[in-house]
């Protein structure tokens, strides 16, 4: 009995020295290479390595005296289109302050400043609305626009014709449901660069009824005159 007794107190001894000397040897190794950050389970690069943010998430910054912008049309009639400007959202879903056709911010296009923003319903909407709001931009003023649903049914020559003294080259050809983004200024003398337009064609919509959304970002010149 006293030499089980023995045996089993061995085996025991043995088997927590095993232990002792695997414990020793593995953690002893791979605490050295396991930091804390990385045993809890965090991933984040070091603040050095992280690629840079620019204004309105945009994929590269602006060089001096140019205004970084980001236009987003809506996508249907269901998601609303933004307009960032500077790093700031001048206009989205988020702020309440888009509606069905057309969404329009105006900024002082020497200091930045906002001046204005306002949504005109192209569908059902009144026209004198959106004239009377064209006709008063004063010169050297940068006008954002973004669609949304529907931004031609109401469209008439005189709006149109705003809009391409404001630098547009599509807006002649804006139809029902176009998706159409663009950012022009009162007193351009050439035709704008930033600006898009898809239209409303059942064969390519991506959408049942609509074309898919138009994103576009840039740098759009300070008026330095």
């Amino acid at each position: 009995m006293r030499v089980t007794s023995v045996i089993r107190s061995l085996v025991l001894l043995l088997t927590l020295l095993g232990s002792w000397f695997l414990m020793q040897t593995y953690f002893q190794h791979s605490w050295k290479a396991i930091s804390l950050r990385s045993w809890l389970g965090a991933t984040k690069k070091p603040s050095s390595e992280r690629l840079p943010r620019h204004k309105c998430g945009n994929q590269k910054s602006c060089p001096q005296n140019y205004f970084a912008f980001k236009i987003i049309s809506g996508a249907a009639n269901v998601v609303g289109p933004s307009i960032c400007f500077e790093d700031s959202v001048l206009m989205s879903s988020v702020k309440n302050n888009i509606g069905r056709g057309l969404n329009i911010a105006l900024v002082n296009g020497t200091t930045g400043q906002l001046l204005k923003t306002d949504a005109f319903d192209m569908y059902s909407g009144d026209i004198t609305k959106l004239q009377t709001f064209l006709q008063g931009i004063k010169r050297g003023t940068l006008v954002l626009t973004a669609s949304y649903d529907d931004a031609a049914t109401k469209m008439n020559d005189k709006v149109r014709a705003y809009f391409t003294e404001l630098g547009s080259s599509h807006v002649g050809k804006l139809g029902f449901r176009d998706n159409w983004i663009f950012l022009g200024a009162k007193g351009l003398m050439n035709k704008s660069p930033f600006e898009k337009h898809i239209k409303n064609d059942g064969e390519t919509n991506k959408y049942e009824g609509w074309p898919e959304l138009l994103e576009m970002e840039g740098c759009a010149p300070r008026k330095m005159d």
